[in-house]
């Protein structure tokens, strides 16, 4: 066997001299050991012009690589859930509001990658909205826990239903959608149109069982009680029940123990495409699309009257940039997924991203606007 003497030294071997230096502290430093020397042939030697060429070609070259993969992905060490998420839905199953859930969750599962803490939907319905965020709310600097904001919340805070302001209360991520609201009635009501409506409530307005959900002062409530003051009723005598899902409202519609609902355009799918409902008016400023395309709006029939809502993400007050960074994101290419897009166009609902910042600044444009809303229709709270 030869001697260690008489081994040859590989000729790309290395020897750890810093961690010698260091007394084994650190091992960054690497330096080659020494070659035996050879006499130096032509053509058997790089220049030394010709070393530091292909020094910082290779250089070059692994640059470009680490440049290439952070812009094709996320950045090694950016935060990611490390604990399961808890999308907290103010509302009952079945509705816009659940809806809107879980299809962040099917996105998020189908996009978190191998070994990705869980995406759960927890449904909260009650109290205009505050059993869900009181949830948030408890949860301060935990980002593992998601909700959702909307107008709805702005006007129950305006009407003395909310003592909560999720954009104000809690954190928003972003804004990604507009949606519009619709007032129906079963298939066999005598009331045909939104303009006869109108008509039987200006006469008396508690002869119409009008529901919606999830509580008195939502956006739903607001923006019809708009358009139905728009045509000349006294919308602080209407007869209003709340429930906990647009889902169980339309059920009491069809079931006769409601005479109206008003309710976001996902929520009507299933009874308008059975025949069991005619949509009277939608809030939008022109006809929508798709199974929509018959309804008109309010001011078709006479009645000068818009309006829209959007729907957010929220998460509890304290959480890192680089966290709200992360659910940003996300939202932003959920927005822009097929399965979003797809979504909309059968909702009839309008996608519309934005980021937290600009979510942040919208939302408090619109609570001034919605005070003003609130205000003219004679239901705003003393002090709000």
């Amino acid at each position: 066997m030869p001697s260690a003497a008489a081994t040859p030294t590989p000729r790309n071997a290395f020897s750890p001299v810093a961690w010698k230096r260091t007394g084994g502290r650190s091992a960054v430093c690497w330096r080659p050991k020494c070659q035996p020397k050879k006499a130096r042939q032509e053509g058997d030697m790089e220049t030394i012009d010709q070393g530091r060429r292909r020094a910082a070609a290779m250089l070059g070259a692994g640059m470009g690589g680490i440049l290439c993969g952070l812009a094709a992905g996320p950045v090694w060490g950016a935060w990611k859930p490390d604990m399961n998420v808890d999308f907290v839905v103010p509302a009952g199953p079945g509705g816009a509001l659940d809806q809107t859930g879980r299809a962040m969750k099917q996105f998020y599962d189908e996009t978190a990658g191998p070994g990705a803490k869980s995406f759960l939907v927890t449904n909260k319905p009650g109290a205009n909205g505050k059993i869900a965020f009181e949830v948030l709310l408890q949860k301060r600097g935990d980002p593992h826990f998601l909700s959702i904001n909307s107008h709805g919340y702005i006007s129950s805070y305006l009407t003395g239903n909310l003592d909560i302001l999720p954009h104000r209360d809690l954190t928003p991520i972003a804004v990604i959608q507009d949606e519009f609201v619709v007032a129906a009635v079963r298939a066999e009501s005598p009331v045909k149109s939104a303009a006869d409506l109108a008509e039987r409530l200006r006469k008396d307005p508690g002869s119409q069982r009008i529901g919606v959900a999830t509580s008195i002062g939502n956006h739903i409530h607001i923006g019809t009680a708009k358009a139905l003051g728009a045509a000349g009723v006294d919308v602080r005598k209407l007869v209003v029940a709340p429930f906990k899902s647009s889902a169980e409202s339309m059920v009491s519609l069809v079931g006769g123990h409601l005479d109206v609902v008003a309710a976001t355009t996902p929520n009507v799918i299933a009874l308008k495409k059975a025949g069991k409902i005619r949509v009277l008016a939608v809030s939008a400023g022109e006809r929508l699309g798709g199974l929509f395309a018959d309804v008109p709006t309010w001011k078709e029939q006479g009645i000068d009257s818009t309006f829209s809502s959007s729907m957010g993400i929220v998460a509890p007050k304290g959480i890192s940039e680089e966290q709200v960074r992360f659910w940003e994101d996300l939202c932003r290419r959920m927005s822009r997924s097929a399965m979003w897009v797809q979504l909309a166009e059968t909702n009839q609902s309008r996608p519309n991203f934005m980021g937290h910042r600009d979510a942040a600044r919208f939302y408090e444009e619109e609570y001034q606007s919605m005070r003003e809303i609130v205000g003219r229709l004679g239901l705003l709270e003393a002090g709000k």
